[in-house]
């Protein structure tokens, strides 16, 4: 049972990065718009129709994508449930995985019917984001290795401040994006924010983020602890600030602009993977 919470855990965890991908594919194809009404593909089919175009299969394919990933979930929540002795936390990570899939299906019919209004589009980034969070928490669980030593207090406090920071670049980075030229139809309105304002502001963001990490490399090779950790969260990091910069200076080609979005998903996987080392044997219990 423990080796198919491993595998149905980790495909949880692909399944809700993979899908963040698709959802990119959609937008920047300027399919989003390509099933016009929800929860119905067309106000008289629930599937596309071959008037509808390549853009109808790539809205349609991705909203089929969503049932398999909830399908991963009730089985890993159900392998969870079966397990013997049950870990209620895993259960209760399971479940909330799970309820947080079909809540992201509604946000993404109310794009739909907001004609992609660009702040509700960003929430459904950032419910993404979530669901990741509970799927990267239900994997740990599973996998979690004992605390041999506790690191130390300041450390597991830098760990919180660099999770803030990440969270903020995330959310600034749906705020440039929705600034930006791909609205996934053509003529749906932006934020009518500056780009080149908040495209610096999330610049600033990702250089402190760097300068934090480094620090908690730094802090955890003095103390330590596991510094593993800092050196994938910075490699992450480096990767997709690189990303991110061959973007801009190259006017946000669609291939790249959908490597940042997953970029932004394995960042925020590994700002989690960092604060996880640094728990404490008493959050080990929870």
């Amino acid at each position: 049972m423990d080796r198919w919470l491993r595998g149905l855990g980790l495909a949880s965890l692909i399944a809700n990065v993979g899908i963040v991908g698709t959802g990119g594919a959609v937008r920047l194809t300027k399919s989003g718009l390509g099933c016009p009404t929800w929860p119905q593909c067309t106000d008289d089919s629930y599937t596309t129709t071959p008037e509808m175009g390549v853009h109808g299969v790539i809205e349609f394919g991705n909203r089929l994508l969503t049932f398999v990933v909830i399908a991963i979930a009730i089985a890993a929540l159900a392998a969870a449930v079966l397990e013997r002795p049950r870990r209620r936390p895993l259960v209760v990570l399971g479940l909330v995985t799970l309820i947080g899939l079909p809540m992201q299906g509604v946000i993404g019919g109310i794009t739909v019917l907001t004609n992609l209004n660009p702040w509700v589009v960003g929430l459904h980034f950032l419910g993404s984001i979530f669901v990741i969070t509970t799927a990267y928490l239900f994997y740990r669980r599973v996998v979690d290795d004992p605390i041999i030593t506790p690191p130390p207090a300041l450390l597991r406090r830098l760990a919180w401040v660099i999770t803030g920071v990440s969270l903020a670049v995330v959310v600034v980075g749906v705020i440039v994006t929705n600034s930006g030229p791909h609205s996934g139809d053509g003529g749906v309105k932006r934020n009518h924010l500056d780009p080149e304002m908040i495209s610096q502001l999330h610049v600033d963001l990702v250089m402190l983020l760097i300068g934090l990490s480094i620090a908690f490399w730094f802090a955890a090779r003095l103390s330590g602890a596991p510094a593993r950790p800092a050196l994938i969260l910075i490699a992450v990091e480096l990767s997709q600030s690189l990303i991110g910069f061959v973007q801009y200076f190259t006017h946000l080609p669609i291939i790249l602009v959908g490597l940042h979005m997953i970029g932004a998903c394995l960042v925020w996987i590994a700002t989690l993977h960092a604060l996880h080392a640094t728990r404490s044997p008493e959050q080990m219990k929870i």
